[in-house]
Order: structure tokens, then sequence, then C-alpha cells
């Protein structure tokens, strides 16, 4: 089976912020459909990454409006474009994440959600064996189709 690398699929390039955005203005980003999660950079370099969880355990937690950098997740699960899909569904399973910021030499280039993943995954592991015809005909002329178990 040919193995599709993330390059080849189209990644999803929500707007990015800075560890010192405030709460509230990524909180209204998260807002946004197609706003799934914010990629913090610093110096173009992937330092963090902020999820509506991450608001929701910030208002549950505190009255304060602090800065991104004390609620992002760190340090973050990346992965390069050169990684194959089986690779990156695996590193989601394994780091309990949905999202990767796929990184090239440190340079952000994307988010790839478990979203992306499903329809290439779900079509290329797809193992069905037939143990014989699960369909006949009734050959009574009635015209019936049945199935066989």
């Amino acid at each position: 089976m040919l193995e599709l690398t993330v390059a080849a699929v189209d990644c999803a390039t929500p707007e990015t912020i800075t560890p010192e955005t405030d709460v509230a203005d990524a909180a209204q980003s998260l807002r946004r459909p197609a706003t799934p999660a914010l990629p913090v950079l610093e110096d173009g370099t992937v330092v963090g990454i902020v999820t509506e969880s991450d608001i929701v355990a910030c208002v549950a937690e505190t009255d304060a409006r602090p800065s991104v950098h004390s609620i992002m997740s760190t340090p973050v699960t990346t992965i390069p474009p050169t990684a194959t899909l089986s690779d990156a569904a695996d590193r989601m399973r394994e780091t309990g994440v949905k999202r990767l910021p796929v990184v090239d030499d440190g340079i952000y280039l994307g988010l790839l959600s478990a979203e992306t993943l499903a329809p290439y995954l779900s079509r290329n592991n797809l193992a069905i064996e037939w143990n014989d015809d699960p369909l006949s005909v009734d050959s009574s002329g009635n015209g019936e189709l049945t199935v066989s178990d």
C-alpha cells in the first residue's frame, strides 16, 4: 500500500498567536468554526498550542485574564511534513492530542487534525474478507435477492 505523507494532505492554517496574547482574544478566535486550535509561535517557532479545553480550564480555575503563556499546552507534539499519515495518527493516539502542528526545520507550516486524517486512514485501512458469496439470487424466478450470513 502506498503511504501518503503529511505534506500530501491539505492542512489547516489557522491564525497563530504569541505567548503574550490575551486569553480573551484567544477565546474570541476559537469561537470561529474555522479555528479549531491556535498554535502559539515565538520567533516563528511553535512553543505551545491553545484549544477550547485550555480556555474552559482557565475560566473554571480563575477569574483573572492571564496571557496565553499561562494556559497553552506545552511542550508541543509536532510532526514533519515527511511523516506518513499513519505515523501522524499513531502520534496523536500516543500523546492524546487531536491536532499536530506541521513543522519543517523549525518552521510552522500548518495544523493537521484528526478530522483531516479520517478520510485517508479509513479508506486505506479497510480490511474486508469475504468468506463466501454474500449475495445470492433466488432461482425460483420470483426475483428476490437474499443476503447470506
